[in-house]
């Protein structure tokens, strides 16, 4: 059984009321991946907005694992000393990362962003030989379109991010990157500029999709199907795989 394991900052953890790319990637696994899997990490909630805690288990639809690793505010600074031992304890397989504009715009260079992220894949490795890694650069935000030296710094981290995936990549632990989806428009695809609304959590969950798919053969192409009740045990297993809360984080 293959384990997912969503990483990211707070476009990823999502906040009280929205679904998240997270739900979507579910979805489309369980409708297009013929095999079980699990969705795992040590954390399980969502940001709440009002009390400014990643507290919240307020999903716009509860029944799905939620499980990941991300939270609002980090980065790969602060999941490269982490993911070791999230591997470790929760057996993840594939890690779905979606970092470095929490980096860029508050901690790190492009260099230095680049440079964390390939510690990020060293330590992964040292708890599974054989992991492997999608990695979606840094999309559209509302920052680079409006700071031109930021945007600056956002396709040098790119082009760094490609880079590295080239070179760690390894038929024994394949590091796949992603690609920005073309359609994305922080207008319309946003609420804020930067947060994914309902049509940029498809959008971000097509990105891993149609990588892993088109590289690896798994899954399928992506859609908005309706998942059929011949999967609906699939992706739900005990403990920290569940979609039930086990600790609040």
């Amino acid at each position: 059984m293959l384990r997912f394991m969503p990483v990211g900052d707070s476009m990823t953890i999502g906040s009280a009321g929205e679904h998240t790319w997270r739900y979507r990637m579910w979805q489309h696994l369980r409708a297009t991946y013929d095999a079980p899997f699990g969705v795992v990490g040590p954390r399980e909630t969502l940001y709440d907005k009002a009390t400014d805690e990643p507290t919240s288990y307020e999903y716009a639809d509860p029944d799905f694992p939620h499980a990941h690793l991300a939270g609002w505010g980090e980065g790969w600074l602060h999941m490269a000393p982490a993911i070791r031992e999230a591997v470790r304890a929760c057996r993840a397989d594939v890690l779905l990362v979606s970092l470095g504009l929490i980096d860029l715009g508050f901690y790190t260079n492009a260099e230095q962003t680049a440079a964390n992220a390939r510690e990020f894949i060293t330590e992964a490795r040292a708890a599974n030989r054989h992991v492997r890694v999608v990695l979606l650069p840094v999309i559209p935000n509302v920052r680079a379109e409006s700071d031109a030296p930021f945007a600056t710094e956002v396709a040098r981290f790119n082009e760094l991010l490609a880079k590295t995936a080239a070179d760690l990549d390894d038929p024994t632990s394949p590091v796949l990157l992603a690609s920005v989806p073309e359609s994305y428009d922080i207008h319309t695809d946003t609420y804020d500029g930067t947060h994914p609304n309902a049509s940029g959590e498809h959008k971000l969950a097509a990105a891993f999709a149609g990588a892993m798919h088109q590289a690896w053969g798994l899954g399928g192409e992506y859609g908005e199907p309706t998942v059929s009740t011949s999967h609906a045990a699939q992706g739900r297993t005990r403990g920290r795989e569940s979609s039930r809360p086990a600790s609040r984080r």
